[in-house]
This record gives structure tokens, C-alpha cells and sequence, in this order.
């Protein structure tokens, strides 16, 4: 699906299925909500029960924030991009199209 980290195919390499209208902006949404309740639980049960110093807190959490982001990310957007298909969303629908044509053709006289 991806020819490139984050860069949807226009197409998908094994059915052909055209993927260029998918929308990707919920993909950073869920990711921030998934990292930020895995990090900020770890940070609180370490610091319960461990109290280590603030330094250790930034030198441990903002490396493993920034990896868990950039991990979840691609599978999260590639799961969203696969919904937006299966529920015939944002152009993947194409009765859609046909409809979206017909709205705007001038009304026959």
C-alpha cells in the first residue's frame, strides 16, 4: 500500500484499486491518542514506583515518545486508509462518482 514510509500508492501494486483519494488526517489523531496512553501510563507507574530524577524522566521518555510515534504511525495509517475502503468512504465508492457527476449536470430541458 505504501511506496514509501508514509506515501499511499495511487494504486494498490495487487488489485489495482485506486487509493489516491483517501483522506490521512486522522492517522496522527489516533496515533498521539495510542502513544500518548501507553507513555504517560509507563511514566506514571515508573515514577510511583521508582522516583527517579526528572533528568532520567526526559532522557528515557521523550527518545521512546518519539520511536512509539513514528512505529505506530504507518500501521495506523494504512488500517484507517483499509476503513475508508471497507466502508466505501472519501471516493472509494464508486456509485458515488456517478452520483457526484449527476448532481452537478444542467438540468435537462
Amino acid at each position: 500500500m505504501f511506496h514509501r514510509y508514509l506515501k499511499v500508492s495511487d494504486d494498490c501494486p495487487h488489485c489495482g484499486e485506486a487509493l489516491h483519494h483517501h483522506r490521512d488526517d486522522a492517522p496522527t489523531y489516533f496515533t498521539i491518542v495510542i502513544v500518548g496512553h501507553v507513555v504517560v501510563s509507563l511514566v506514571l507507574a515508573v515514577e510511583m514506583a521508582y522516583r527517579p530524577p526528572m533528568w532520567l524522566h526526559a532522557a528515557l521518555w521523550l527518545p521512546l515518545t518519539v520511536l512509539l510515534a513514528l512505529v505506530v504511525l504507518a500501521p495506523v495509517k494504512g488500517a484507517l486508509v483499509g476503513l475508508q475502503w471497507a466502508l466505501l468512504m472519501h471516493g472509494f465508492d464508486p456509485e458515488a462518482k456517478e452520483e457526484l457527476g449527476d448532481q452537478f449536470a444542467p438540468p435537462s430541458s
